[in-house]
């Protein structure tokens, strides 16, 4: 239960909804009651009324008394049919309050989930896959959910059942009261250990479901793959196995779902039976009548479910611990992207690195060493490098998506530790190597990028981008919806959105992190030609591989194993004959072929 402490904050906030659920169970349990109640008198009744009956035979009297009982037993009727529609408004009440109240604490807690997720840096995303991200903010919230509302409805009216029930039962006879409720204790282990089994087989289908969607969703997104290399026939006899582990696991819990209500019932029945014989024996010793035995049946009816579902109950917290547990982990972590002095300025473009060093925790692997350069106000710096020389660890630093381990990074003489991480990000503009497109239309792909919706600033920036003249070949042009991370568009229209969204909200900062490699020379210069004056009186840092990217830059500089071994101009760096100098002869000879 340590773990499930955490939930305390919102069962105070919606303290109401529960005291109130309260009261309706125990209003509900005191209708139940009565019915119980009334059928004792009614079967006494009638033994009396037999005998009496039974003395006036041939006289008159004898049909006034038949008369009285029917108009007593007449009474007795409605009193239990409007016991049992009050107790029907209270059990509704109740479920009003105390499920409702889980559904909002439901709500609260993806919502605190999903905002914290949100703060987190980019290393906890590296070290967490987006299955378990998922999981734990709908498959272990809602486990959580079943324990603050289910769990507490029917674990309060258990309760409340037995300090109602149990002490009356005794009350009228303690020796029938003892029999009565000897199986109970039975029932609800029995169902806490069936329960167990089937939330494990139902847990382990799940797994193979999933791993039957995924092997389906990976086979028909490679279909073309597939196709082309003939191997249908495998790939439907691996779909096959997997299939029939599914089958399995599916039959294991079905048969243990066919021994659970057999298991409930012998139970119940055993219940009932010793119930009626102790009850008989009583009667005949002259402890009780004939309508204690019915009010008992009553009273063991109106204990078994509940009884039922103390197992029930019991595993739900369980797995509502565990979940909750798994949850805890990831609220526990914490941001150390955080602004030390809060500042918030207006960037003027001034970056500067001073012995910049950066090591993925992860592998190991050292990114970036000692690194120092700096560009000014306006002006431009191409990076260029072999794959894994480190040039992305420098477009994740400058808007603060990582923090180096030792060094500092000054944008306008401020330690970028020291302005606040929302204005600075707001002020950059960043067009990652990766690209993400959301499945939404290419007007709302491309305003994502600012805070205003305005069509004239979309219309600019995908003019800007080079993207019009494919934007006009769509038949909805704008409002072309783009499928999944953008599956509808060529890699190079994809990359473009990528860009017309960095820019439309008119950064200080354009960080282009290798976001031309998708398109081909001519439409790659395109695209330079029109960034030209997007750039101007802008900072910007070009990333790149090719050399014609880069080579409008003001100054460049050239990566190895995350240490800098050129910069310069493109000319003084070819003038140098050094490695830059053999990857621009490099990439001409292969544009020549």
């Amino acid at each position: 239960m340590n773990h499930l402490s955490y939930l305390d904050k919102y069962l105070i906030k919606y303290k109401g909804y529960y005291i109130l659920g309260i009261i309706f169970i125990s209003f509900a349990t005191f209708f139940a009651i009565v019915p119980a109640i009334v059928i004792r008198e009614s079967f006494d009744l009638l033994e009396n009324s037999y005998n009496t009956y039974q003395l006036f035979l041939g006289f008159d009297l004898q049909d006034n008394s038949f008369q009285l009982l029917k108009n007593n037993i007449f009474i007795a009727v409605l009193i239990i049919i409007f016991a049992a529609c009050i107790r029907g408004l209270f059990l509704y009440l109740m479920r009003q309050t105390i499920i409702v109240a889980s559904r909002n604490i439901e709500y609260d807690l993806k919502n605190e989930i999903y905002f914290h997720y949100q703060t987190l840096p980019m290393e906890f995303y590296k070290k967490n896959n987006t299955g378990d991200l998922i999981n734990r903010i709908s498959e272990d919230v809602s486990r959580v959910r079943m324990y603050l509302g289910p769990a507490l409805m029917y674990g309060i009216n258990v309760s409340i059942l037995f300090l109602f029930i149990i002490p009356f039962m005794f009350y009228i006879n303690f020796e029938l009261s003892i029999y009565s409720l000897i199986p109970l204790p039975f029932l609800a282990y029995s169902i806490y250990y069936i329960q167990n089994i089937i939330n494990y087989k139902s847990e382990e289908i799940q797994k193979s479901l999933s791993n039957l969607s995924t092997f389906v969703q990976e086979s028909f997104s490679g279909i073309r793959i597939i196709k082309s290399f003939g191997r249908e026939s495998g790939f439907s006899q691996r779909f096959d196995k997997q299939s029939k582990k599914y089958k399995d696991k599916a039959l294991e819990l079905q048969f243990v779902l066919s021994l659970f209500f057999p298991i409930i019932m012998t139970l119940i029945g055993l219940s009932i039976i010793i119930t009626v014989y102790k009850g008989s024996v009583e009667v005949f010793e002259g402890n009780i009548s004939i309508g204690n035995i019915a009010e008992f049946l009553i009273y063991v009816a109106l204990l078994t479910w509940p009884v039922i579902s103390l197992g029930w109950i019991t595993s739900i917290i369980q797995r509502a611990a565990a979940s909750q547990k798994r949850i805890n982990e990831f609220l526990n972590q914490t941001n150390n992207i955080v602004s030390n002095k809060n500042k918030k300025i207006d960037i003027q473009g001034k970056v500067e690195f001073q012995n910049v060093c950066y090591k993925y925790k992860e592998s190991g692997i050292k990114a970036l060493s000692k690194i120092n350069f700096k560009i000014k106000p306006g002006d431009s710096l191409g990076i260029i490098g072999s794959t894994g020389s480190g040039k992305s660890t420098i477009s994740n630093l400058i808007p603060r998506l990582m923090n180096p381990q030792s060094g500092k990074i000054k944008i306008d003489d401020i330690n970028i530790e020291d302005i606040n991480t929302k204005t600075l990000r707001s002020q950059i503009g960043y067009v990652p190597q990766d690209v993400f497109l959301f499945s939404d239309t290419i007007k709302n792909n491309i305003s994502f990028g600012s805070e205003k919706e305005n069509f004239d600033l979309v219309f600019e920036a995908a003019k800007n981008a080079d993207l019009i003249e494919n934007i006009n070949k769509f038949s909805k042009k704008f409002e072309t919806k783009i499928g999944e991370r953008g599956v509808t568009l060529s890699g190079g229209q994809k990359q473009r959105i990528s860009i017309a969204r960095a820019i439309i909200k008119n950064p200080k900062i354009l960080i282009f992190d290798d976001c031309l490699s998708a398109v081909d020379t001519k439409t790659e210069k395109s695209i330079l030609g029109s960034l030209k004056k997007i750039m101007k009186n802008k900072t910007s840092i070009i990333i790149s591989h090719r050399i014609s990217s880069v080579v409008m830059a003001k100054k460049i500089i050239v990566l190895e194993d995350g240490k800098i071994i050129e910069s310069g101009d493109h000319n003084s760096l070819l003038k140098m004959k050094g490695n830059y100098y053999k990857i621009f002869k490099k990439q001409n000879e292969e544009e020549e072929k």
